[in-house]
C-alpha cells in the first residue's frame, strides 16, 4: 500500500468512531470474527485497545495480518484497519 493510499484511508477514518473495544478478555476467536464481518461490510474500521487489556500487540498484529487485514495506522491505543471486500458493490476509492 502506498503512502498516498494510507493517507487517504486515514482521512476517511477521521470521521469514524471506534466500533470495537478490546478489553480484559483480550483477543479471542469471536473478536476476530466480528472484525472480519465488519470489514466485509465496510472495508474500514477503528478499534480501540483499552488500558486494562492484557493483549500482546505483536500477536494481535500477526493474527490480523494472517487474516489479510491491513493495519493502516495506530494512534495511541486506536487502530485503523482495512481489508478489501468482494461483497461490496461500491468500494473505497484510492
Amino acid at each position: 500500500m502506498t503512502t498516498k493510499q494510507i493517507a487517504h484511508l486515514k482521512s476517511l477514518a477521521m470521521n469514524l468512531k471506534p466500533v470495537l473495544q478490546v478489553g480484559k478478555l483480550g483477543v479471542h476467536d469471536s473478536l476476530i470474527e466480528v472484525i472480519e464481518k465488519h470489514l466485509d461490510a465496510n472495508e474500514l474500521m477503528k478499534i480501540s485497545l483499552l488500558k486494562n487489556s492484557d493483549i500482546d500487540e505483536q500477536e494481535f498484529r500477526s493474527i490480523l495480518i494472517s487474516k489479510g487485514i491491513t493495519i493502516v495506522s495506530k494512534i495511541g491505543r486506536t487502530l485503523i484497519l482495512y481489508r478489501y471486500s468482494d461483497r461490496l458493490s461500491k468500494h473505497l476509492e484510492f
